[in-house]
């Protein structure tokens, strides 16, 4: 019966689904939408490099639900830090990066 051919394929799909490997579910994020200058400031979401602020404000980011802190810096410039909160479901963040001049 093993030898039959079509056994061996009803069998083989049978157990695809089950033998094929795992998906993560999707996890859903809040779009994070960041303008102001300099263009070249670097971005850090939780103390991890985005990217510049132009490429950001380009691109936008993806924040996984949660609390996050997010830091704007460039040199001649104080840092700019802001707490968000991503919800699911809630609509995209938009922050205006608005950084002072280091006075000489």
């Amino acid at each position: 019966m093993s030898e039959n051919p079509l056994f061996l394929t009803v069998f083989w799909v049978a157990l695809s689904p089950a033998c094929a490997p795992a998906e993560a579910p999707a996890v859903p994020t809040v779009s994070l939408r960041l303008a102001g200058a300099p263009a070249d400031a670097t971005v850090t979401v939780d103390d991890e490099p985005i990217g510049t602020l132009d490429f950001v404000a380009a691109h936008g980011v993806a924040l996984p639900p949660g609390t996050h802190r997010v830091t704007v810096r460039a040199r001649g410039y104080f840092p700019w830090d802001r707490e968000v909160q991503a919800r699911p479901g809630s609509p995209p963040i938009r922050l205006t990066a608005a950084l002072e001049p280091v006075p000489d």
